[in-house]
């Protein structure tokens, strides 16, 4: 998502200086060429030498500097920069960008640019509460800038608050959403499920599969890269919810029915990616079911498919993970729930199964073409799926 793109990184007076070393460190690495620009005050917090050492670039302090090899550095830094990070954005940078003061090279470069910039503040709580730094705060969200965090947390002071810095994979979210808001799916609703639902036996136990929700979460990663505003309704995880999409928790299939049908409305494409339990215990007990000398025999009762329910012109797309006959049991699945593609995944092949990082998919529409999709990320394995999706939304 980020490989080619140049980010000019501004960097602040903030203790929280440090933090941008990772997020250089992130950006590089992703394939994203490096612009840093530093304030004076924030060389005091952390050494240009860190940030050329990461990026493997200049580093930019002195808009005045006559060694440099741009003719005005904030101008053609600004001119090539596809978006402008300034993390940590102290209360005094806020101030100068609302003011339109162009006081240092991270200033100067935010006013002559054209890209979209992106403000991580980090400061005091009471700094950031002032009443100063919220009129500025919403001046920059009405020109158009986004602003990212803070969070809450411990601060500098010791002192619990509003303030922290945001996380850099928080960070990096907010930059992918904000560089593909123009993409494919710019203007589309996609709702997306995700992980294994758990249906209960009793207040301790419950029946579930071994989905891990990786594949649900990089659709609606995806997705949202790609421009789409994403609900992702999701069960119980340990994986953060992408920045920028709107989460909805939930636990049985009937929690996930109410919510899936909810979030449909209106909706332009919903793909089932959740892994969504066929079947529930007849009765679930109200207290702990002890252990006892004698066998116990669970019934269990059908779950009904809420998808037979979602009609109109939403774009369905479901999964099938299976063990046998991979493409007929897919195919069976494609006809019996009205779906317009169906991706399906050989769990007994290496690097497809749950909770892997990678997944293997074969893409078949309503007509019965199919697509292989070889081993790739999850990410990018999403991606494939949603190039196929896309011309749908035409049709």
């Amino acid at each position: 998502m980020l490989n080619g793109h140049v980010i000019a990184l501004g960097i602040s007076g903030s203790i929280s200086a440090y933090k941008a070393a990772d997020l250089a460190s992130k950006l590089t690495q992703a394939g994203a060429d490096v612009d840093v620009l530093m304030t004076g005050a924030a060389t005091r917090f952390i050494t240009p030498l860190t940030l050329r050492s990461i990026t493997r670039r200049p580093v930019f302090i002195d808009m005045f500097d006559p060694a440099s090899e741009l003719a005005e550095e904030h101008v053609e830094i600004a001119r090539r920069a596809t978006a402008v990070v300034v993390a940590p954005a102290s209360a005094s940078t806020i101030a100068r960008l609302a003011r339109g003061a162009a006081t240092d090279v991270v200033s100067l470069t935010v006013l002559a640019t054209l890209a979209p910039v992106l403000l991580a503040p980090a400061m005091d709580g009471q700094m950031w509460e002032a009443a100063a730094t919220q009129a500025n705060i919403e001046t920059l969200r009405e020109r158009g800038y986004v602003v990212v965090g803070p969070d809450e947390g411990r601060l500098a002071s010791g002192r619990m608050g509003l303030g922290r810095l945001v996380d850099t994979e928080t960070l990096l979210g907010a930059l992918k959403q904000t560089l593909g808001r123009d993409g494919d799916f710019a203007g589309r609703r996609l709702v997306v499920s995700a992980g294994g639902t758990r249906e209960p036996l009793d207040p301790v136990r419950y029946i579930s599969n071994y989905s891990s929700g990786k594949m649900g979460y990089a659709l609606a990663e995806a997705a949202r890269d790609r421009g789409a505003a994403v609900t992702l309704v999701s069960t119980v995880t340990e994986r953060p919810c992408p920045y920028g999409v709107r989460l909805v928790p939930v636990e049985t299939v009937a929690d996930m029915r109410e919510a899936v049908l909810t979030a449909c409305d209106g909706a332009d494409a919903l793909i089932m990616a959740a892994a969504v339990s066929d079947y529930r215990p007849a009765e679930r007990a109200v207290r702990k079911v002890k252990k006892g000398p004698e066998e116990k025999l669970l019934a269990l009762e059908k779950n009904d498919d809420f998808l037979l329910e979602i009609g109109g012109a939403i774009i369905k797309v479901g999964f099938a993970a299976e063990t046998d006959d991979l493409l007929a049991n897919a195919r069976v699945k494609l006809d019996a729930k009205g779906l317009h593609l169906i991706a399906a995944n050989d769990l007994t092949a290496e690097g497809s199964g749950f909770a892997t990082d990678t997944n293997q998919l074969t893409i078949i529409d309503k007509a019965g073409e199919v697509e292989e999709v070889p081993l790739l990320s999850k990410y990018d394995a999403a991606n494939r799926l949603l190039d196929r999706v896309a011309p749908l939304f035409d049709s």
